[in-house]
């Protein structure tokens, strides 16, 4: 039994060689600022600190690359972005129920991610 095949592994080897070079590092930055820019978007506002308080960070490892999202809207200890997302107590007593921002405007930027990458992979 012989088994023929036609043509080259020309685009594999494209795909691996752009992958080698960290092609992918641009699109995660672009989709990271974009991530940045939805949660400015949803992010309560009263002074607007916390929503311009936004970053992100990309880090690599030997097996992994990270994309984070971070705020850096802290006060004495306490990072604003997260009790607007989960509520706080108040020095009162009272309970502030949390508003679930963070997924919502996520939600998009990882759908978004995900059908690019999905499109690259299979456009070899």
């Amino acid at each position: 039994m012989y088994i023929k095949c036609h043509g080259d592994l020309s685009k594999t080897t494209q795909f691996l060689i752009r992958l080698q070079k960290k092609d992918y590092l641009t699109v995660l930055a672009e989709y990271a600022q974009k991530g940045v820019e939805a949660l400015k978007e949803a992010t309560p506002r009263d002074t607007g600190k916390t929503a311009d308080s936004w970053y992100y960070e990309i880090k690599q490892d030997r097996n992994k690359t990270t994309v984070s999202w971070c705020n850096s809207n802290v006060n004495k200890g306490v990072n604003i972005a997260m009790i607007l997302q989960y509520g706080h107590g108040t020095n009162s007593g009272v309970y502030v129920q949390g508003l679930d921002y963070i997924n919502p405007a996520m939600r998009v930027i990882f759908k978004a991610l995900a059908d690019k990458c999905w499109k690259e992979v299979t456009e070899l």
